[in-house]
């Protein structure tokens, strides 16, 4: 039998990759004021990748928040060790810096440039 966090990690790296593509097109981002998803691109701090995930956000102009109740996610755990980000939003990838806060919601509210 699989362990949970195993299955866990296996769909959401599957829905990660169903979703992704359609998100690079800008269908479905967040539009400057209201709710979408949108992919975020952080630096691995292990391996110094760029990683990409999928993220539901609420957008207010040039901020974008996104967060998570699970404490083990390694998007999260990135932005907390290197606060430069990338968000795609309308089908392209724009600079952003990240502010990160832990608590039952971890959020992340990053500033696109």
């Amino acid at each position: 039998m699989l362990a949970p966090d195993v299955v866990t990690r296996t769909a959401f790296r599957t829905l990660n990759s169903v979703v992704r593509p359609v998100l690079s097109t800008g269908l479905g981002n967040p539009l400057p004021i209201g709710a979408g998803v949108a992919v975020v691109e952080t630096t691995g701090r292990s391996s110094g990748l760029p990683r990409r995930v999928p993220l539901v956000a609420m957008r207010l102009g040039d901020k974008v928040a996104v967060s998570t109740v699970r404490g083990d996610s390694h998007w999260f755990a990135n932005l907390e060790a290197d606060d430069a980000a990338k968000v795609q939003l309308g089908g392209r990838f724009r600079d952003a810096r990240a502010c990160t806060s832990r608590g039952p919601l971890n959020v992340a509210v990053l500033t696109t440039d």
